[in-house]
C-alpha cells in the first residue's frame, strides 16, 4: 500500500519525474522476483508480479490523463481505472472517486456525480462495516456499488459514519439537481437510521423536508419527465489505439438527436486525426474491420433504447423505473432476404439486436463497455404489445408505404396460408 501511495504522490505532484526510469525500475523489480531461487516455491513472485502490473497500469493511466484532458469520456475512463487500481488503498480510491464526481459536476452530469459519491459512500461503508452489510448497504440505490465490496477492509480510523453521512448527503444533493427524485429517497433511506441512532433530530427534520420536496416534484412532473438518450458507439482503426475494436453504450443528455452525437464525435476526432481521416458509419449493419481503410478512423453510431422482458415491465411501471438501473439495450437493423437493406414491404425484415453493458446505467461514467451481443429471438407465446411494436417499426422503415400497403400485404399472406391449408 505504501508503495502505491508513494507512486501516486510522485506521478501526481512531480513535474520532473522520468516515466522511462520508473518503468525500468518496475521491470527490474519484476526480474529480481522471478530470479530469486529461494522464493520460487512460494507465492511471493506472483504477488510481486501483480503489484508491478498494478503500478504499471496506474503509471500509464496517470500519464495518459494529460493527453486526454479534452476527451471527457476517455478522461473519466482513465480516472476510473486509476481508482480501481487503488483497491488496496481506500484513501486514494475515495480521493479519485471524488475527483470523478467533480469532473462530472463541471459538465453538469449531476446523476453521474451522485453515483461517484454513492460509490465513495459504499467504499466507506465497506471499511467501517456499517450495519454488518458493508457496501451492500447501498445496493438498493444501485447494484453497481457491489464493486466496492472487493476493496481491502483495512478499517482506517478516519473513515467513520460521519464521512459516510457527508458523502450520502452530497450524493442526495447531486441526484436532486439531476431530477432523480426516487433515487434521492433511496439514499435517504440509508441516512435516516444513522440520524435516528445519533438522535440527530435537526438532521432528520432536514431530511424529511428534502423528501417532501422530492415527492412533490415527482407528483408535479408526472408524465413530463425526460431522461438520458443512449447510443451504441463502435471504434475501428489503429488510430484509436486502445479503443480500436471497442464498443460502448454512451449516455447523452435528454433529447440528444443522432446528428448531434454524429457532429460531436466527428468534430472531436477530426481535430485529433484530421477531418479527412475520420469516417462516421451511419447504419447499424455488422462491420467487417478487415475491409476498412487502415489509415482512417471509423466510428459507427447507432441509436439504442432500453430493453426489457415482459416480466420486467410488470415491475418497472413508471417512466423513471424504465430509465434507471438499466444495462440491456436494443436496436433494429432493416434487411431483406436477398441481402439488400430495404425492399418492398412484403420483402422487408427487421433484425433486433440486444446489447448488454458491463454495468447498470446510471454509473460513475457516461459510457459503459458492451459485454454481450445477442440477436432477439421470437417469443412463444407471442406478445401482442411486442408484435405491435414490430409492425410499427416496419411502417417506420418504409417511408413511402403506409398502413394501407401493410394491410394489403397481410391480407395477401393470410390468403396464401388459407389456400395452402385447404389444398
Amino acid at each position: 500500500m505504501q508503495v502505491t501511495m508513494s507512486l501516486s504522490s510522485l506521478v501526481g505532484t512531480s513535474t520532473s519525474f522520468s516515466e522511462e526510469s520508473l518503468r525500468r525500475s518496475l521491470k527490474t523489480i519484476l526480474l529480481y522476483a522471478e530470479q530469486d531461487a529461494d522464493m520460487q516455491d512460494t507465492s511471493f513472485p506472483e504477488q510481486v508480479k501483480d503489484l508491478v502490473f498494478n503500478l504499471h497500469m496506474i503509471l500509464s493511466d496517470t500519464v495518459k490523463m494529460k493527453e486526454f484532458q479534452e476527451d471527457p469520456e476517455m478522461l473519466l475512463d482513465l480516472m476510473h481505472r486509476i481508482a480501481r487500481g487503488y483497491q488496496h488503498s481506500p484513501d486514494l480510491r475515495l480521493t479519485w472517486l471524488n475527483n470523478m464526481a467533480q469532473k462530472h459536476m463541471e459538465r453538469s452530469n449531476h446523476t453521474e456525480a451522485g453515483m461517484c459519491l454513492v460509490h465513495g459512500a459504499a467504499l466507506v461503508a465497506e471499511q467501517i462495516g456499517s450495519g454488518g452489510r458493508g457496501a451492500a448497504l447501498l445496493e438498493s440505490v444501485t447494484p453497481n456499488v457491489l464493486d466496492e465490496s472487493c476493496a481491502d477492509t483495512l478499517h482506517h480510523q478516519h473513515l467513520t459514519h460521519h464521512e459516510l453521512q457527508a458523502l450520502l448527503e452530497h450524493a442526495a444533493s447531486e441526484l436532486m439537481a439531476a431530477g432523480m427524485y426516487e433515487t434521492v429517497n433511496d439514499v435517504y433511506k440509508v441516512l435516516i437510521p444513522i440520524a435516528e441512532q445519533n438522535r440527530d433530530y435537526k438532521k432528520l427534520a432536514n431530511i424529511h423536508s428534502k423528501l417532501n420536496e422530492a415527492f412533490t416534484r415527482i407528483e408535479q412532473l408526472h408524465g413530463k419527465r425526460i431522461f438520458g438518450t443512449y447510443f451504441r458507439v463502435s471504434f475501428y482503426g489503429s488510430k484509436f489505439g486502445d479503443l480500436n475494436g471497442e464498443e460502448f453504450v454512451y449516455k447523452e443528455h435528454a433529447l440528444t438527436k443522432l446528428p448531434e452525437i454524429f457532429s460531436r464525435l466527428e468534430n472531436f476526432y477530426g481535430q485529433r486525426f484530421g477531418p479527412e481521416n475520420v469516417v462516421i458509419i451511419k447504419d447499424s449493419n455488422n462491420v467487417d474491420a478487415s475491409t476498412l481503410d487502415p489509415d482512417k478512423a471509423f466510428i459507427q453510431i447507432t441509436y439504442v433504447e432500453p430493453y426489457f422482458e415482459p416480466y420486467e415491465l410488470r415491475h418497472r411501471v413508471t417512466h423513471y423505473e424504465r430509465n434507471f438501473n438499466i444495462k440491456r439495450f436494443m436496436y433494429a437493423t432493416p434487411f431483406t432476404v436477398d441481402g439488400r437493406a430495404h425492399g418492398d414491404l412484403a420483402e422487408q425484415c427487421k433484425r433486433k439486436t440486444i446489447l448488454t453493458t458491463a454495468h447498470h446505467f446510471p454509473y460513475v461514467k457516461t459510457r459503459i463497455q458492451i459485454n454481450e451481443l445477442a440477436a432477439a429471438t421470437s417469443q412463444e407465446p407471442a406478445d401482442p404489445k411486442m408484435l405491435q411494436m414490430v409492425v410499427q417499426g416496419c411502417i417506420g422503415t418504409t417511408v413511402n408505404q403506409g398502413p394501407l400497403e401493410l394491410a394489403q400485404v397481410q391480407i395477401l399472406v393470410h390468403s396464401i396460408c388459407i389456400h395452402m391449408c385447404t389444398s
